[in-house]
């Protein structure tokens, strides 16, 4: 048995966050971590990848990325600064140790693991994040399919599949950049498409998209709102010709009302419109060859990709979660109450406009103090 003050869970950007903050402010914390490294999952992302948000905005607290970073940091570089942030902070995990449960122990939590280890502390920090569990959705006669299928979590580059058939399932960010990167690693690249999509380019005329919508969303809804529809309509456009609805809700709103990121496009949507990655509809279901699709169109397909996201799991740490997840499982709170008292929650906020990794600069701050606040009064 382990007894701290603090216990932070996950050593990714929001894990590492709130731990630079607490060394500031002199405060000890075990931080335990399931992976064997800091940052793994940008290790572990699609070799593409880079951030959508420009770097001023995205960096954590107190280290900027350095100045000779592109503006869109690559997933590598990415990997590499969170390295170098953890040995700034003095920062080091309990690695290979993952959370199995939480129990509340008079006003601590009892903290279980999947190792001998189990940790007793005053206050808990869920930073596991939105991604934790790759989401494997149901598909009729998918165990007749020949072919492969993965989830877009293990698909690293479009080299091995040169020549083939590829569908990927699902258009969020994911979905379409992996279409692309499939497309020029000389697949024949085709995405389904179930539901209408909100897509924005990631820059107009040189300007990042972000900090356009950063201006926007300092004017009233209603009017930012109407401004985004406009700008979505001169810069991408009606869709519906090459096999893409447009939804009635403005990108902006999307983002506030479902926590659904619009696709940030970096170069999909010009291959769709040359013909080079064909949009296909809903699944109907799955044959031995490939895959018949909600109009009736039946093809074969070498491989399927699974672009269809991921879930928190919050829900496996506790006995109930009455009252603290969303629609998408996500906290509905950065700072827990009532039977969550003590317990936070960063990370998880998809809501907020600018990007998860400027959401966690600014929530770090926000959960730290609080802590500190917190342990002072007890003091006193």
């Amino acid at each position: 048995m382990m007894t701290t003050k603090i216990l932070i869970v996950g050593a990714g950007p929001a894990g590492l966050a709130i731990a630079a903050h607490l060394r500031k402010r002199q405060l000890d914390f075990v931080m335990i971590e399931k992976s064997g490294r800091v940052g793994n999952a940008w290790h572990e992302h699609y070799d593409r990848l880079h951030l959508h948000t420009v770097k001023s905005l995205s960096h954590l607290p107190f280290k900027p990325f350095p100045e000779d970073y592109p503006l869109y940091v690559p997933k590598q570089l990415v990997a590499e600064y969170l390295c170098e942030y953890a040995a700034a902070f003095d920062i080091q995990p309990i690695f290979h140790t993952a959370v199995t449960a939480l129990h509340k122990q008079g006003n601590n939590w009892l903290v279980e693991t999947n190792t001998d280890l189990s940790i007793e502390a005053e206050h808990v920090i869920l930073a596991s994040g939105v991604n934790r569990i790759p989401y494997h959705p149901f598909f009729q006669d998918e165990e007749d399919f020949q072919g492969s299928i993965v989830h877009s979590k293990f698909y690293k580059n479009g080299s091995s599949y040169k020549g083939k058939n590829v569908l990927v399932i699902g258009m969020g960010n994911t979905g379409a950049e992996i279409a692309l990167d499939l497309y020029e690693h000389g697949a024949n690249s085709f995405i389904s498409v179930r539901s209408p999509v909100n897509i924005v380019p990631r820059d107009v005329m040189g300007r990042p998209t972000q900090l356009t919508a950063q201006k926007l969303s300092k004017l009233p809804d209603w009017l930012g709102d109407w401004i985004g529809v406009q700008l979505r309509r001169f810069t991408v456009g009606d869709l519906s010709k090459y096999g893409i609805k447009t939804p009635k809700m403005p990108p902006a709103k999307q983002l506030r009302v479902t926590g659904k990121t619009p696709v940030i496009d970096v170069g999909t949507l010009e291959q769709i419109k040359k013909g080079h990655i064909k949009v296909l509809p809903g699944i109907d279901r799955f044959t031995t060859e490939g895959v018949l699709f909600k109009n009736g169109e039946e093809l074969p397909f070498d491989a399927i990709i699974l672009a269809t996201g991921y879930r928190p799991g919050i829900q496996d740490y506790f006995e109930h979660t009455d009252q603290l997840l969303d629609e998408n499982e996500a906290p509905r709170q950065l700072i827990g109450k009532g039977d969550f008292e003590n317990v936070y929650f960063i990370g998880y906020d998809n809501y907020t406009p600018g990007g998860i990794l400027g959401v966690i600069n600014r929530d770090s701050a926000i959960i730290a103090e609080h802590i500190s606040a917190v342990l002072a009064f007890a003091k006193s």
